[in-house]
């Protein structure tokens, strides 16, 4: 049984998103405000948060921001519906995905099933010998990663675009591959999330010689990963 952490303040739909969450068969905790939420998702205990950038007390992104010193727990953000500064902050902060508000809770449970699909830990045989191009290497039994031979920091989400791009090392991805590989959804229109998640990866891997980035954008295409070997 999957563990959710909820931080919202309001009441009324966290006790309709948490009932609906439990017959789906997850276990789930609610915390109202960010102080207690944020001490509750450090303790190790969840699968995943589901966090709204709006709280009473702390701000959802000094949460992320926090939360991501220390932890690798996959975040499902609430964001107000077409705010996008706030989502993209969030993003930028370390969030997975985002879902808008409001929602149904049969979307809820579609996006918290697809981060925890693409978080699991593979069994050492699907691939035990880790996937290597150029400076990277991807152990995704493992969901670890090293860059330059140091350990790469990624969020579960960077983790996932970042091996979809280094198991096609040299050919352009499609964003809208990506978003179902990595995200687990299909591509929205004028959806920025793996622009802002790509902004992230690039700056871990830092630049080639020239300046130029590992990461290349393919105007009206996708993504390419630099196969450097």
């Amino acid at each position: 049984m999957s563990k959710i952490l909820i931080i919202d303040d309001d009441v009324d739909l966290t006790d309709l998103f948490q009932d609906y969450l439990q017959q789906e068969g997850f276990s789930v905790t609610v915390a109202h405000t960010g102080s207690n939420g944020l001490n509750l998702a450090l303790s190790g205990q969840f699968d995943l948060l589901i966090l709204d950038i709006m709280l009473p007390d702390i701000k959802g992104t000094e949460i992320l921001t926090q939360l991501r010193r220390d932890s690798r727990l996959p975040i499902l953000m609430f964001s107000a519906r077409g705010d996008d500064i706030d989502r993209i902050i969030g993003l930028e902060s370390g969030a997975d995905d985002y879902v808008p508000k409001p929602c149904t809770p049969r979307e809820l449970v579609a996006r918290i099933r697809a981060i925890l699909r693409r978080s699991e830990t593979m069994t050492p045989d699907e691939r035990p010998e880790p996937l290597s191009t150029g400076h990277l290497q991807i152990w995704s039994h493992k969901r670890r990663a090293s860059w330059l031979g140091q350990p790469l920091e990624l969020t579960s989400t960077e983790f996932n675009l970042l091996e979809t791009l280094a198991l096609h090392a040299g050919q352009i991805v499609s964003k809208t591959e990506l978003s179902e590989k990595a995200l687990g959804r299909p591509l929205a229109r004028f959806d920025r999330s793996i622009d802002v998640h790509m902004s992230s990866i690039r700056q871990k891997l830092g630049h080639q010689i020239d300046g130029s980035s590992y990461i290349q954008t393919v105007r009206g295409q996708g993504y390419q990963l630099i196969k450097d070997e």
